[in-house]
């Protein structure tokens, strides 16, 4: 099983980036997807979750700002970010869960991709 998450970038304050994350090696159609992120010094947490009927959750910290969604195969997530802040520049993970409801605790997600990096710059 792997997960590649792509994407990432130096984008300006203000600006807008999507990031990808293809899962291969088995179906996840039935599982819970979710980004979490890992500033320097700071500890990961959770940014957004999507579960196997489409239904999505999100940090307070991103709520508004961004959109995450899979596509129809069930084998790649997305989160869009808009206006994004100096406060979003981390190291974004995208990650499975087998549990029923979307989790925002990493130890729920079994699977984890490499992790792509996003800079805002001020």
């Amino acid at each position: 099983v792997q997960l590649q998450a792509y994407g990432g970038g130096l984008v300006q304050a203000g600006g807008s980036l999507r990031l990808s994350c293809a899962a291969s090696g088995r179906t996840f159609m039935n599982y819970n997807m979710g980004w979490f992120r890992q500033a320097p010094e700071n500890e990961r947490e959770f940014v957004a979750g999507i579960n196997w009927s489409d239904s999505t959750y999100y940090a307070d910290s991103v709520k508004g700002r961004s959109t995450i969604s899979r596509d129809s195969a069930k084998t790649t997530i997305y989160l869009q970010m808009n206006s994004l802040k100096p406060e979003d520049t981390a190291v974004y993970y995208c990650a499975v869960s087998g549990l029923r409801y979307i989790s925002s605790r990493g130890a729920d997600y079994g699977y984890w991709g490499q992790g792509t990096q996003v800079t805002v710059s001020s």
